[in-house]
């Protein structure tokens, strides 16, 4: 299900992620591509739980579905999806896009990917299948410049703002019983709050 879905055939970029719990850094990247790139659209790919890999702090589907639609439910630029959900598992990203395309076909599709996922770009499930029918829109890490895929022709190395938070510093942030509201959409801040997520 697409979460304000629209039948129009915008360029959309995709931005993958466990989004345990989505946060401020992840909306200010969301945006910056919206605005300063051909971007007309970003949708929020919510990750599943991987059943191979211990669950440890990782909230259940929904629930991180429910904090990412509570930060985006506002504002017409982003949507949420969850159709990894149903999708066998360990999902890879070239079958979510090859299902995107059969689902929405004539809408362009990019991957928004940071620059420290490039050095094993290789090791992804048909990569060179994704470079000849995707686009990459990348913004740098520290100390990633891009490597061997800087000039590919499919790879476009932006340098856009990024905040120094994650979200594995705000879950142990939180269960130190430290005040993250600054740190995550207001909706979403409240909304852990009321759950008691992340606290133990």
């Amino acid at each position: 299900m697409i979460i304000g879905m629209s039948l129009s055939k915008e360029h959309t970029g995709l931005f993958f992620g466990s989004f345990n719990p989505i946060h401020t850094g992840h909306m200010v990247m969301a945006g910056w591509f919206a605005e300063y790139t051909d971007l007309e659209k970003v949708w929020f790919v919510v990750s599943p739980q991987n059943p191979f890999k211990e669950k440890k702090s990782l909230l259940d589907d929904y629930h991180r579905l429910a904090l990412v639609r509570l930060a985006i439910e506002d504002d017409p630029r982003f949507w949420v999806t969850d159709i990894e959900f149903r999708m066998p598992q360990p999902s890879y990203t070239i079958d979510t896009l090859t299902y995107l395309e059969e689902k929405y076909p004539g809408r362009p599709f990019t991957l928004i990917v940071g620059s420290d996922q490039l050095p094993t770009f290789h090791k992804w499930k048909n990569p060179e299948r994704i470079l000849e029918l995707y686009r990459l829109y990348v913004y740098l890490r520290p100390g990633f410049d891009g490597g061997e895929y800087r000039n590919h022709p499919m790879v476009r190395i932006f340098d856009a703002p990024q905040m120094e938070i994650s979200s594995s510093f705000i879950r142990d942030s939180i269960r130190e019983g430290k005040d993250m509201r600054y740190m995550l959409p207001v909706r979403v801040y409240e909304y852990i709050k009321e759950m008691h997520f992340y606290e133990k």
